[in-house]
Order: C-alpha cells, then sequence, then structure tokens
C-alpha cells in the first residue's frame, strides 16, 4: 500500500491509496505540489517479481485514483520528480528484463505522455539521485570500474558528464531540497566512511561527521592491479598487501571473490564488517587479491554480460590470471594460496576446488555447487535460466557442466562452508550437498549453519564468530598455524 498522511489524521491510521491486486514496491515520489504520487508495483511481493517485474504508475492523493504510466515487458523503477513537476525520470530496463540488469533513464509527463530515453550512462545501470536545481539534469551515481561516483544526464538527451573526481567515492547521495547541494558518504580503504556535503559539482566537499575513531589499528596498503586474462580480456581488481610490507617480500595470497555475479569490488574502507576481514587478514601477513572477472559491474555493459552461459569458464581464467599476475610481479608466494567468496562467490569457489588443487583452503559462503537444486528451491527460479538460455530439461549439458557438484571428484582442498539456516536466497541444501560430497571424498571439511541468519549473516556475534572462524582456517591451512 502507499499511504497517505496528514496534519489531521497523522495520528492516525493513514489512509491506503493503493489497494489492489499488485504490490506496490519501495520506489516512489511525491510530486512537488503534494498531489500525487508516482510509484512502482509488481504483480506479487515474491523476490523474483521484485527484481525482474515493475510497472509505473501515479495515484491522485484526494481521489485515490490510480493511472498507470510505464506498463511493457521492461522493469520501470526508480521515479523522480522534476523540480517544476513536469516530467518524471525513471529507470527502465531491457525488454524482457535480464538479471545482468541493464537500465536507461526514461523521461514521461504526468499524464503518461512523451516517453523518451535519455543517453545511457557508462555501465547502463545508473542509480538515479534527483533533478538539478534548474531542472536541466539528473543527478545519477554508478560505479566506474573501483569507483563508486557520481555522473549528470543532460535532459536534453546529451552524453552523461562526470561531477566528482575519479578518486573519490560517492554513495548515499541525497540532494537537498532545492537541488543546490549534496549529501553523500565517502571512504578511502584506509579511512572508514563518513559523511559530506558539497555542491552538485563535487570539486571541495566538506566533511561533516565524525563518527569513526581518529586512530585505527595498522593496515596493509590497497591499491588497483590490472592484467589479461588467458584469453586477452583485460581484468582489473584492487589487491591489499600485508601490514609492513616490503618491496620484494613474497607472501601467502588470500582471493576473495564477489557475489553477484554483478557484484564489484570498490576501493571501500577494509576494515568494514563482514566474514571475510580484509584488514584482520592483512594484519596476520597475508595479501588479499579482490578479482573483479567479467559478469562484474562496474566495466560496462558488455563486461558485465560476458559471462552469459559461461560461469565457471571465462570469470575462473580472469581469476587464476590475476593470481599468476601477483605471482609473476614478485608479490606472492605460489605455494601459499587460499580462495573464498559468499553468494555467487561461493559459487566460484566451490567451483575453483573441483578444478585445481592450487590452493591451500577454502571457504564457500552460502555457495551454490549444483544449479539444479538450487534452482529448484531458491526464491529466484528464473535467475540461473536466464545466464543459461534456458531451463535444466532444456539445456541440461550446460547446467551439469558449470555445476561444481558434477566436477568435484578428486577435491583435495580443506573447505570450510557458512551458511545461514534461513537463507531463502541460496537454501542451506546447497551447503549440505558440498560438504556430503567433500565428506565422503576424505577431504577435510567443516561446516557451520548460522541459526536465524539468511543470505547474509546479519547478527552481530554471529559476524563475529564467521570472522574468527575464516582467520583460524586460513591460518591452519595456509601458514601453518594451530589455533
Amino acid at each position: 500500500y502507499v499511504v497517505a498522511l496528514n496534519a489531521e489524521t497523522e495520528q492516525r491510521r493513514g489512509r491506503a491509496l493503493t489497494p489492489g491486486s499488485f504490490s506496490v514496491g519501495g520506489d516512489f515520489d511525491w510530486a512537488p505540489n503534494g498531489r500525487m504520487i508516482a510509484f512502482t508495483h509488481a504483480p506479487t511481493p515474491t523476490a523474483e517479481d521484485g527484481y525482474t517485474l515493475g510497472d509505473l504508475a501515479i495515484v491522485d492523493v484526494a481521489s485515490g485514483t490510480v493511472r498507470q504510466l510505464a506498463t511493457s515487458g521492461a522493469r520501470e523503477s526508480s521515479p523522480s520528480f522534476s523540480r517544476d513537476g513536469r516530467w518524471i525520470a525513471f529507470r527502465k530496463s531491457d525488454d524482457p528484463v535480464t538479471w545482468a540488469f541493464r537500465s536507461v533513464v526514461h523521461l514521461i509527463a504526468p499524464n503518461g505522455t512523451g516517453e523518451r530515453a535519455l543517453h545511457a550512462t557508462f555501465d547502463e545501470q545508473p542509480g538515479i539521485v534527483g533533478w538539478s536545481a534548474d531542472n536541466r539534469s539528473i543527478l545519477f551515481t554508478e560505479t566506474r570500474g573501483t569507483i563508486s561516483r557520481l555522473g549528470a544526464l543532460p535532459v536534453d538527451g546529451g552524453p552523461p558528464e562526470n561531477r566528482s573526481p575519479d578518486n573519490l567515492m560517492v554513495s548515499g547521495a541525497t540532494l537537498n531540497a532545492t537541488g543546490t547541494h549534496l549529501g553523500f558518504v565517502s571512504q578511502t580503504a584506509r579511512r572508514p566512511p563518513e559523511a559530506f556535503v558539497s555542491a552538485t559539482t563535487v570539486t571541495a566537499p566538506v566533511q561533516v561527521s565524525r563518527a569513526q575513531p581518529e586512530s585505527l589499528p595498522p593496515m596493509g596498503r590497497t591499491e588497483v592491479v590490472s592484467w589479461t586474462s588467458k584469453d586477452g580480456t583485460d581484468v582489473e581488481g584492487l589487491i591489499t598487501y600485508p601490514v609492513g610490507y616490503r618491496e620484494g617480500q613474497r607472501v601467502p595470497l588470500l582471493v576473495v571473490v564477489h557475489g553477484g555475479p554483478t557484484g564489484v569490488f570498490t576501493q571501500s574502507f577494509v576494515g568494514s564488517g563482514g566474514a571475510y576481514p580484509i584488514a584482520a587478514f592483512t594484519s596476520r601477513g597475508f595479501a588479499v587479491l579482490r578479482a573483479n572477472p567479467r559478469g562484474s559491474s562496474g566495466y560496462g555493459r558488455d563486461f558485465r554480460y560476458a559471462n552469459y552461459g559461461d560461469w565457471g569458464g571465462g570469470d575462473y581464467q580472469d581469476i587464476m590470471s590475476g593470481v599468476d599476475a601477483m605471482i609473476d610481479r614478485g608479490v606472492v608466494d605460489a605455494e601459499r594460496l587460499g580462495v573464498m567468496g559468499w553468494s555467487y562467490g561461493g559459487y566460484m569457489t566451490s567451483w575453483i576446488i573441483s578444478q585445481t588443487d592450487r590452493f591451500k583452503a577454502a571457504s564457500v559462503g552460502a555457495g551454490i555447487p549444483n544449479l539444479m537444486s538450487f534452482t529448484g528451491t531458491a526464491d529466484v527460479p528464473g535467475f540461473v535460466p536466464d545466464y543459461f538460455g534456458g531451463e535444466f530439461w532444456e539445456v541440461p549439458e550446460a547446467w551439469q557442466a558449470h555445476s561444481a557438484l558434477f566436477n568435484i571428484g578428486g577435491a583435495t582442498t580443506p573447505t570450510l562452508i557458512q551458511h545461514g539456516e534461513e537463507d531463502r536466497r541460496v537454501p542451506v541444501s546447497q551447503a549440505y550437498e558440498l560438504r556430503n560430497a567433500l565428506a565422503r571424498q576424505g577431504v577435510d571439511v567443516t561446516m557451520v549453519v548460522y541459526p536465524r541468519q539468511p543470505h547474509g549473516i546479519q547478527e552481530p556475534k554471529l559476524q563475529l564468530d564467521a570472522m574468527r572462524r575464516n582467520l583460524n582456517w586460513f591460518d591452519r591451512w595456509v601458514m601453518g598455524r594451530i589455533p
């Protein structure tokens, strides 16, 4: 429901504006005059519909009359009124929708006329922030490489403009009421997130929060690295060196694989929480490589779609080529390697241990070792069929060829498995399948199921447990330290 409140009713129950046979999404925006609300809706509140379906509608606050504005096979989302109320900007996906999520900003009048597309952005995944003060452009955020940036789309259809420096991380951006200034979060690999304000062309942002400690423990240096994959594809990533690293020193390497697969590693603070504590790893003498293989966001539409039908193919080579590049540069000890990842990163980790014994240890978080049983139990049953061009009964050879469990024979890598008990995205049965396949071959395997947890571990005490287990696991198997 979209609910309206006014001064007389705000202390009582709100008035439902959109009862009906559809689910209103979280994307909505009030008209400047307060008389209308633009919103998106899907047929049902299921995860699959929420990701892949969505139409744009508008409701009259006084009467409750709902009119459809944009309905198609595409997903329309993120409506944003211009400051004069003449136009609504929104994102529109491909038609039909694909799970790698290409979208372009469109404009439409509140009466449903005049729809037109604006210029495509670099990564074709813009996040609409809002309209400029003069209504001539729409501000958006988008990742380019390892930096999340601010840009502006001219409403006359011209190409996007950069509005923030190439080395400044911009996220959580919000405009003030007049559209003249911007609030956002920024961070670096060594500086934790803080709030900043700036004019909408970000040249001299001012830090306005001091939420994080001034003094932090020593952290390893992080730098952007690039290499060429086996088939000639250019790949980028981030390497964080151990604390006190000396040039020419060969050190153990831990590889972290992101989720998605359309995730991307950016230059965010390495001391942030998560199952894989990068800063803690580097304090114990590990280097950490975070690769952005094909399929990642931040490198353009073609790169993001380059792993369609090829999970565990080119993306695997991209990661392994990155490991080899760090060895060739004299940074990494080839005999002391570990690998880990969550979600799609868990898929890739389970795949990696089915393909090579080069890693001394692995950690699989919410992984997908069996594409067929995953699709039969997950809340997004259309996800894998989109990537592989058909259901498993239509293209069974492809599904089997790219599932770790059908290639796991002979695996030897000691593996830690971590999974949330209440994970609906990747049901915990995936973890049991992998654990049993490894255990039946005599592989050293430990499995931890976290109670109450969904697709990501949310409770702080359980996050801490996951971190400690990963630290101890790689200390034991890669460093040879016995906890």
